[in-house]
């Protein structure tokens, strides 16, 4: 069986249908027009942009949302994480999504106060396309470091090979794909290239954009995603819910406790449970290279982050509506999209954190 093969693509669009029709889908649940904020018969449009991470959940809430609340649209541009908060700098979006929480450096260049929540947690899986093998590869973190610093460049390479007894690797060249654009997606993989890899760390170190010593560079999940599938070695870093509608496999990834652990919603819940007391004191915390003996190491959030002070009251509060909607009802849909759901403890600090925001 394939690790990463958990829901065919018809199989995830019957879930969201099935997701409409239950709970999280209930009107009963959310605002609707005659109290999200906009006048009776008018339509208030909300537009947001950044992360391509949360894009195939993101799409599936704003179909939902807006079925709920007729008198709100919604335009999410998923143009990857840091183009989306250069949009919130520039006014022209009313949120912004990002797979790594903003630094007090990055805070300071904002014309404003923001607000920033995790909104929900995935995986970043390692991809690959080996003819031949559709299960059962096995890597660790220096291994995968590695290959992206050009130290391994054959799927035959011995340190692959000893950590995969009786797998026929072929004498092929790997043909490695990273993010060529400011991405979040890339911040979550190289913080955790730098907790497992000395020289990652002392190297291209961590960032949205770093200097890769080698591979391709690829737009957004959906084109690393793509060139994997289309390159015979192909090996690359993309988002859980991407590479189960690309239908690609992936390698189990080995974790601190030793454990080689298949990217999942159960391994990456795992891995956000063990560092809720972390997130508790600073809700930025990074979670990849878990400590938890299941969880997966390479998991991370994606955040939403909005103006505290926003021009437009009545966006504002459309705004953090739909973002308490996420929080809620948008929840119970996040694993049929091959998401983890937040812990009650994040949600609830996240409802309190959103209540800073000036909706009047």
């Amino acid at each position: 069986m394939k690790p990463c093969l958990l829901l065919t693509p018809l199989a995830i669009l019957a879930a969201v249908g099935l997701a409409g029709c239950g709970s999280g889908g209930s009107s009963s649940n959310t605002p609707n027009s005659a109290n999200g904020g906009s006048p009776s018969g008018t339509t208030l449009a909300l537009t947001g942009a950044g992360s391509t991470f949360v894009n195939p959940a993101m799409s599936h809430w704003v179909d939902q949302y807006q079925r709920d609340n007729p008198g709100v649209t919604i335009n999410y541009q998923a143009v990857g994480s840091g183009a989306g908060i250069s949009q919130l700098e520039a006014g022209t979006v009313d949120f912004a999504a990002s797979d790594v929480a903003m630094s007090d450096d990055e805070l300071k260049t904002m014309p404003g106060p923001v607000v920033q929540i995790p909104m929900i947690s995935g995986c970043v899986a390692m991809a690959y396309n080996l003819p031949g093998i559709q299960s059962g590869l096995k890597l660790s973190g220096d291994v995968i470091a590695d290959i992206y610093l050009g130290k391994i460049t054959k799927w035959n390479d011995p340190r692959i090979v000893q950590q995969n007894p009786g797998v026929n690797l072929p004498d092929l060249a790997i043909a490695v794909v990273h993010r060529s654009d400011a991405s979040g997606t890339s911040y979550i993989f190289t913080d955790y290239l730098c907790n497992v890899s000395a020289a990652w760390k002392s190297g291209p170190g961590k960032g949205k954009t770093v200097s890769w010593p080698t591979g391709v560079g690829e737009p957004h999940n959906d084109g690393v995603a793509g060139y994997i599938k289309q390159s015979t070695g192909g090996f690359g870093y993309v988002e859980l819910a991407y590479v189960i509608q690309t239908n690609m496999t992936c390698a189990t990834v080995k974790n601190r406790s030793g454990n080689y652990i298949q990217p999942t919603i159960d391994s990456t819940s795992v891995a956000v449970n063990a560092a809720v007391d972390s997130l508790k004191k600073d809700i930025r915390a990074s979670i990849v290279d878990t400590s938890a003996p299941q969880g997966y190491p390479i998991a991370g959030f994606t955040y939403a982050i909005v103006d505290k002070t926003p021009k437009d009251p009545n966006k504002a509060k459309a705004s953090i509506d739909f973002l308490k909607w996420v929080l809620g009802p948008g929840q119970e849909m996040a694993s049929k999209l091959q998401y983890a759901p937040l812990p009650k403890a994040l949600a609830d600090l996240n409802d309190t954190a959103l209540t800073q925001v000036q909706t009047k």
